[in-house]
């Protein structure tokens, strides 16, 4: 025992004093045979003393000239609750800290406990610290075992006049390596309550008295259980942290932010001192983690979260320094936090603001970068195996749902579910007795946490920081997505998918992995189909094959369709085969594209009336007076799903309230921005006008349309509409509901059918799951952007061409200087669709075969595989006009 533990140990003399049975004397001559009674009335002692530390903290000495720093009555001391002065209280009797006598006004007060420890106070009254004792307890700060703001600041003054650091180390070195520490530090002191405020004026003594001593009491026990506990076992049965949580709002913890924060601030400009919360980190961690996973520690004591909260300020995590072992482990600890404790953090960093949450996302996206570039990832080295990854992209999460929970939200206008669920295959049957029941009947997979927020990523309109920040290009490069869907779909708990964090992944990468959920689902009804005609005798067609006639392919498609989607909706899965009657193209992909090219020309037809054109917007909408019936679009919604279910492009041109629809959310006011921009800008005219409405619009909730013959149209947004005025109070009401009547119940019936038949191709897909609304689009529409130069980049070489032929060089030459319409002409006479890929043409894998010497034949294409099949012109101006005249005249598949 050095001389500062033996002084720390030697402050007990009152304790011996007031012994009726032996004193100092007898306990250095028999500590192994000490009396019980004298055991007993030591404790007595002890218990007397902290609970006049405790009042002195609570109430003061009545003094108001006190210049004892540890007294209420003192010049600028902070208020503390009952529960922080309990535990003060032991700390100052342990440093035998100065007591002040109660000042004669306080006398009666005071009368209560002073009655009750005449025999203690006699001997301990009067002691003080002195000079020595001083000079060694700042020296050490052995007795320092939490943090607040003002104990950081007195150590760092004192060490800042000496020029010596090393006190305010290891004083951190202790408290942050220490779980029970940090949760115990920068508690956020509580103001007081009108109760408590007249106890403090002398009133309602009774009452304040029970209290206090309830909390005295409760300061020595946690003396007691000081010596015989554990650190993890006494962060579960403090009551203190009980009773703070229970104040606390949902997205509220009891550690004061700003004060970490400001001593962050102050102290992290120090080198040596960030050394020390970077080896704290290091020692905490583990412990931190073991806590979590076997001793179930938040489930005890929700203040363990402060320890997360705290660490989770220092803005130098992303330092290199932190990246390599310090990050890592932290990033395991905070991953092992119970779902109730994530959804807390993601309520409480929701209120942080948009540059704090970016903060927190360069973090974690640091170390994934770190991690993914320093390690050689591969099909037998998985990247989901990589324990820091994966633990930090969940860590990751917590922080998405912080920021969609902060950003604009939209939880209001959610669409109702169909009434009618959309029908089974006739082959669930089979697939029971086959022991292969159908998975996720009722659609995709949910997120846990997004359930227990009750949040949807859709659900925001704009979150603190872009979704695409979230995005980590580098993880994209090196996941394997075959093998991360096998263990998206498997669900074990021995392997991680990162397609359960798709916020994580491009549009690129989840593309792919929800083309490998449709082809596997090809598959599994190819293979169905095969078994169920072995059993029944029958012999079933393995794929969804549609024969049309070019001339009446509308006809044709939907006539078949309907009745699949009446007699077995689960055919809508199989891999669709279009053959086109008169022709000899084989369909590997290329007669699809096509067939869907000129199924949507045909559909979006304005002449045929089932959609309306917008010649300022370029975009379709719903006609509410068509003269078709509900299984029309509900054919539209089939073709759509087909499409995405085939991986192919269509050109058509919806405003995103459409896919926010198909979605599940409702259109708003906001949303005719692109969808009616006309009616977006008179309405938000109305809402701004300065002027009185009711004298000088004078409209009402009766508002007019005109029907597919020029015909007007009155609709009353109100019962007796044409009677009520639209005036400055009610205008924000006229508004929401013309946004729900042009948006939602005009074309209910439409939008239903048309949602109706596209779930019936994408119900059982990772769809919704995986994408956003603008996303789908991208899936849908392909990409509007064509950059020929990233295609020229990617495109490969075949029959004796290579990127240095005379003739490659040529035809880019050429392609280059091609207007905007040749490009598209080009595209669609190449690969099927005059749009680009999700990812871009970059991502297009292209093909130009060598076919022949020089000829008059024009190029060709095998538009299935995206190959062009070029003849070597003699010269550039032969090769223009072959390749204009081809992409010009091409249409139809005919043996050539």
């Amino acid at each position: 025992m050095n001389s500062d533990e033996k002084e720390d140990c030697e402050c007990a003399p009152p304790q011996a004093e007031t012994s009726p049975v032996g004193g100092p004397d007898r306990e250095n001559e028999e500590p192994e045979i000490e009396n019980p009674e004298a055991s007993r009335m030591k404790r007595a002692a002890a218990k007397h003393l902290i609970e006049r530390y405790y009042h002195q903290l609570t109430e003061g000495c009545g003094n108001e000239s006190c210049s004892n720093s540890w007294c209420a009555s003192s010049v600028g001391f902070n208020r503390m609750d009952n529960n922080a002065a309990a535990v003060k209280a032991l700390e100052l009797y342990k440093v035998n800290a100065k007591l002040c006598d109660p000042h004669p006004s306080k006398k009666g007060t005071a009368s209560a406990y002073l009655e009750s420890s005449t025999r203690s106070n006699s001997a301990c009254s009067n002691r003080k610290m002195n000079h020595k004792d001083v000079h060694s307890v700042r020296d050490n700060f052995k007795d320092v075992n939490y943090l607040t703001e003002e104990k950081v600041y007195e150590i760092l003054d004192i060490c800042g006049e000496k020029e010596d650091y090393s006190p305010l180390i290891r004083v951190i070195g202790r408290v942050f390596s220490s779980a029970e520490g940090l949760v115990q530090s920068f508690r956020r002191s509580k103001p007081h309550t009108k109760e408590e405020l007249k106890s403090l004026q002398g009133k309602d003594e009774d009452k304040d008295e029970d209290e206090k001593e309830a909390a005295a009491c409760s300061a020595t026990a946690m003396e007691d259980d000081s010596l015989a506990s554990s650190s993890s076992s006494r962060l579960g049965e403090g009551s203190s942290g009980e009773n703070d949580v229970q104040k606390l709002a949902p997205d509220e913890v009891s550690v004061d932010i700003d004060a970490v924060r400001r001593v962050y601030e102050r102290l992290l400009s120090n080198e040596k001192i960030e050394a020390a919360f970077l080896n704290a980190l290091v020692y905490l961690s583990p412990n931190v983690e073991c806590d979590l996973t076997y001793h179930n520690v938040y489930s005890r004591d929700p203040n363990y979260l402060n320890l997360f909260v705290i660490v989770m300020e220092n803005s130098n995590l992303h330092s290199p320094e932190y990246l390599e072992i310090a990050l890592p482990q932290f990033c395991k600890a905070m991953s092992k936090l119970p779902l109730a404790a994530q959804a807390k953090l993601a309520r409480l960093w929701s209120h942080y603001s948009a540059e704090q949450i970016r903060r927190m996302v360069e973090t974690f996206q640091q170390l994934i970068t770190y991690k993914v570039i320093s390690n050689e990832f591969n099909s037998r080295n998985l990247v989901n195996d990589d324990d820091a990854v994966v633990a930090s992209t969940k860590c990751l999460k917590i922080v998405y749902y912080a920021n969609v929970l902060g950003g604009d939200l939209d939880m209001e206008h959610n669409e109702e579910e169909d009434e009618e669920p959309i029908p089974e295959s006739s082959e669930l049957t089979l697939q029971e007795l086959l022991g292969e029941e159908r998975r996720n009947k009722k659609g995709p997979r949910v997120d846990p946490l997004e359930t227990e927020l009750g949040i949807r990523t859709n659900d925001c309109r704009r979150p603190l920081i872009p979704f695409e920040e979230f995005v980590n290009e580098p993880l994209n490069e090196v996941l394997e997505m075959d093998k991360d869907y096998t263990f998206f779909k498997v669900e074990t708990e021995n392997k991680f998918s990162f397609m359960t964090c798709p916020f994580i992944l491009n549009a690129v990468t989840k593309n792919l992995g929800l083309y490998y959920d449709n082809r596997i689902r090809m598959y599994s009804e190819r293979r169905i189909t095969v078994l169920y005609s072995l059993v029944q005798g029958q012999q079933l067609n393995p794929y969804l094959r549609l024969k049309v006639r070019r001339d009446h392919i509308i006809d044709d498609a939907l006539v078949r369709l309907e009745m699949i989607a009446m007699e077995n909706p689960a055919d809508l899965k199989k891999q669709l085969y279009v053959e086109f009657e008169g022709e000899q193209g084989v369909d590997e992909g290329g007669v699809s594209k096509e067939f869907f090219q000129l199924v949507v020309e045909e559909i979006f037809n304005p002449d045929i009336g089932m959609f309306t054109y917008d010649e300022r917007t370029k975009l379709f909408w719903f006609n509410p007076s068509s003269f078709e019936n509900e299984g029309q679009y509900t054919l539209i919604g089939i073709v759509l799903g087909l499409a995405i279910y085939n991986n192919c492009i269509l050109d058509v041109h919806f405003p995103m309230v459409v896919y926010r629809k198909l979605m599940g959310k409702k259109g708003t006011f906001r949303d005719l921005a692109d969808a009616n921009p006309v009616l977006y800008q008179s309405l938000k005219e109305l809402l701004e006008y300065e002027g009185s409405v009711e004298e000088d619009m004078m409209i009402t909730f009766q508002i007019s349309q005109t029907d597919l013959f020029g015909n007007p149209l009155m609709y009353d947004l109100r019962e007796n509409g044409d009677k009520i005025p639209v005036t400055n109070e009610n205008r924000k009401e006229f508004v929401a509901q013309y946004a729900e009547y042009m948006l939602n119940k005009s074309v209910e019936k439409q939008f239903k059918a048309f949602r109706r038949g596209f779930h019936m191709v994408t119900n059982e897909s990772p769809l919704k799951y995986l994408f956003r609304p603008e996303e789908i689009e991208l899936l849908i529409c392909g990409s509007r952007n064509l950059d020929f130069l990233a295609l020229e980049e990617t495109t490969e070489y075949d029959g004796g061409y290579n990127r240095d032929s005379r003739i490659i060089k040529e035809f880019w030459e050429t392609l280059h200087s091609f207007g905007e319409e040749q490009k598209r002409l080009f595209l669609q006479f190449t690969t099927g669709t005059d749009r680009a890929p999700v990812g871009g043409l970059g991502k297009l894998k292209m093909i130009i075969a060598k076919n022949g010497p020089d000829t008059d034949r024009l190029p060709t294409s095998h538009t299935c595989f995206n190959v062009l099949l070029l003849p070597e012109y003699s010269s550039k101006e032969k090769l223009r006009e072959r390749l204009l005249k081809a992409i010009t005249y091409a249409k139809g598949f005919g043996m050539l």
